[in-house]
């Protein structure tokens, strides 16, 4: 590799600023720049508890370009030292990929995903019983599951399996 395209480090440099930045392009909907800028902050701080929640988001904004980033997301999301933010964002993973599989049809493996979000959110929901962000979440998988024909068809035949990408 030539000299001129080797990385260069953060150090010295205000990682808030860039975290800021991380968190910018997200709302831009433009997450392999997030993705970008935090591993650039991981790199300095590999324990960086905001690098690592943002990482993990970004990770799955793509999960409908493709799902194989849920296992990237959800080892970032294992790097939580809160268990209450580990299973929160978890579920938000499960949740993302749940909706990844139902824009391809996939009532089965949506179905199931949404399953996984529903449990996280229960469990973050009891780790912080003050916590609105675990019920807004739950309510917003089961309204989904209620309204969309192919999850509902998936409840009633769980037998007819389709792949399941997340596995």
């Amino acid at each position: 590799m030539h000299d001129h395209l080797a990385l260069k480090s953060l150090k010295g440099h205000d990682l808030e600023v860039a975290l800021d930045k991380a968190d910018h392009y997200r709302a831009l909907n433009q997450p392999e720049e997030a993705e970008s800028i935090c591993m650039d902050i991981l790199a300095e701080d590999a324990n960086h508890q905001q690098a690592q929640k943002i990482l993990g988001l970004a990770l799955t904004d793509r999960f409908t370009e493709s799902a194989q980033l849920f296992d990237t997301a959800m080892r970032a999301f294992e790097q939580l030292t809160s268990e209450y933010e580990r299973v929160y964002h978890q579920g938000i993973a499960w949740e993302r990929l749940g909706k990844a599989h139902l824009e391809r049809g996939e009532g089965y493996g949506a179905l199931t995903s949404l399953e996984h979000a529903l449990e996280h959110y229960e469990k973050a929901e009891s780790l912080d019983p003050t916590a609105s962000d675990p019920i807004l979440r739950f309510n917003r998988c089961v309204r989904l599951i209620q309204s969309k024909k192919v999850l509902r068809d998936a409840m009633a035949a769980p037998h007819s399996r389709e792949p399941h990408l997340g596995d």
